[in-house]
C-alpha cells in the first residue's frame, strides 16, 4: 500500500520511480538508499524552515503552507526515528543470541 503525499514523493516509498531504476541492475545499496532517505527528510526539514522564515518576515501570508511544510517534516523525523529505533532493538535482540 502506498502512501500519497501532498507534492512531496514520500522519501521511504521503496516503489519509487529511483529504486526502479536501481532494481534493473539489481545493485540497490542499501547504504545509498538510507543516505538519499535522509536527505529528503533533511530537505523537508529545510523546506519548512525556510517558510517559517519567511511567515515571520511577513512575506508569506498563508500560514497553512507553513503548518503543512512544518508537519511533513515532523512526519518525516518521526519515521526516520522509528526505523532508527526498529534497527537497533534488531541489533540489540541479535547480540543476544547464543552461537
Amino acid at each position: 500500500m502506498e502512501i500519497k503525499t501532498i507534492g512531496v514523493t514520500n522519501p521511504f516509498n521503496l516503489n519509487s520511480q529511483t529504486t526502479k531504476t536501481n532494481n534493473k541492475d539489481d545493485n540497490v545499496d542499501f547504504g545509498t538508499l538510507l543516505s538519499n532517505a535522509l536527505d529528503k527528510v533533511n530537505e523537508l526539514e529545510m523546506q519548512s524552515n525556510e517558510y517559517k522564515k519567511l511567515l515571520a518576515t511577513g512575506d508569506i501570508d498563508n500560514l497553512h503552507d507553513v503548518t503543512i511544510a512544518a508537519e511533513k517534516a515532523n512526519i518525516a523525523l518521526q519515521l526516520t526515528l522509528s526505523i532508527r529505533n526498529k534497527v537497533v532493538e534488531a541489533y540489540q535482540e541479535i547480540m543476544r543470541m547464543q552461537v
